[in-house]
């Protein structure tokens, strides 16, 4: 008589792993109480907020992911105009991606719209609304590999030098334009930065970027100077504004938060008073910090770190070096030179 072979323990904790041959149970995400309903054209804009409430609670990304989804969405809704979005293959996505490149968008656009579909599908699938996703069989956009512009250090010394010393507003812009030039920190980190994140005795500020992730960042003496001159003058009259003591460094003449778009539009302000390009924007001060880096001989890998990328990939798109310092490295280093 064979033997009774004894029931293995039910595995427990995040390690273990299915038997072979078995797919994963999937954990169905529910965002609120209710049912999932079938998903027609006037259910659209409710599965539109489900699936923003699910990346803000359960995914906890960050607020410019989540407009930017919301944007997104919002596009793609327009689209459809009151077709039922369950019923549409691979071709109806393609059609729509072919009308987002009709309308002149950047190929780094158009893979970000691919990325919403992707996700909104598969949260759809997760709420039992659909069991295929169309937006699986989209291939991902190729990234694109142009050079953004930068500006010449010349350039950059006739931008920062733009802003009027004697009036506060200029002081709080020569402050703004030198930190971004220091740090090469986005629009939105710069925004966000608050007094506890300055350090000016030892010359270094923290930077939260995407993800929330903090980097530190050094702060060279010209850009001390400007954020001294304008923390310890005019930003405590345009503090003196604000219901509640502000804790942000770059302030409105109301108080408030200095803004993303507020910020794009003082550096192209700036720009055209300097006789630079004006159709620049922070990022292209990002760019330039990166590229004047590396033109000086900083090693990548230091830059990767002060821009807060993850990939060395995305540093070496953000940064170019003319010939001559390719030559002169060839020279330097190599056996035969």
């Amino acid at each position: 008589m064979p033997s009774r072979r004894s029931k293995p323990d039910k595995p427990t904790g995040n390690s273990a792993l299915p038997p072979a041959g078995k797919r994963p149970r999937t954990r169905k995400i529910v965002v609120d109480a209710g049912p999932a309903a079938p998903l027609g054209p006037a259910s659209m804009p409710q599965f539109v907020q489900r699936f923003l409430d699910y990346v803000r609670h359960e995914r906890a990304l960050a607020d410019n992911t989540q407009a930017a989804y919301r944007r997104d969405l919002r596009d793609f809704a327009a689209w459809l105009a009151g077709r039922n979005p369950v019923g549409l293959n691979v071709r109806d996505l393609g059609d729509y991606f072919a009308a987002l490149n009709k309308r002149g968008l950047a190929r780094a656009s158009v893979a970000r719209q691919a990325a919403t579909l992707r996700t909104f599908y598969a949260f759809l699938q997760l709420e039992g609304v659909i069991t295929e996703s169309p937006a699986e069989l989209i291939a991902a956009a190729r990234r694109d590999d142009r050079i953004p512009g930068s500006l010449s250090p010349e350039q950059v010394d006739r931008l920062l030098e733009s802003p009027d010393p004697l009036t506060a507003g200029g002081r709080r812009d020569r402050a703004l334009l030198e930190l971004l030039y220091a740090t090469g920190c986005r629009a939105s980190e710069v925004s966000s930065m608050r007094l506890t994140d300055v350090h000016l005795q030892e010359s270094f500020c923290t930077c939260r970027g995407k993800g929330d992730k903090e980097r530190v960042v050094p702060l060279g003496k010209r850009a001390v100077k400007a954020l001294r001159q304008w923390i310890d003058g005019p930003r405590n009259d345009f503090a003196a504004h604000a219901a509640a003591r502000p804790a942000w460094v770059l302030l409105s003449s109301r108080g408030n938060r200095l803004s993303r778009m507020r910020i794009w539009e003082l550096v192209r302000l700036h720009a055209e008073q300097a006789g630079v390009p004006s159709d620049i924007g922070p990022h292209t001060l990002r760019h330039s910090f990166a590229t004047h880096l590396v033109a000086g001989g900083v090693d990548l890998r230091h830059v990767q770190e002060m821009l807060g990328h993850a990939s060395i990939a995305t540093t070496q798109r953000y940064t170019h070096v003319d010939a001559s310092r390719l030559r002169s490295v060839h020279e330097k280093f190599h056996p035969r030179r």
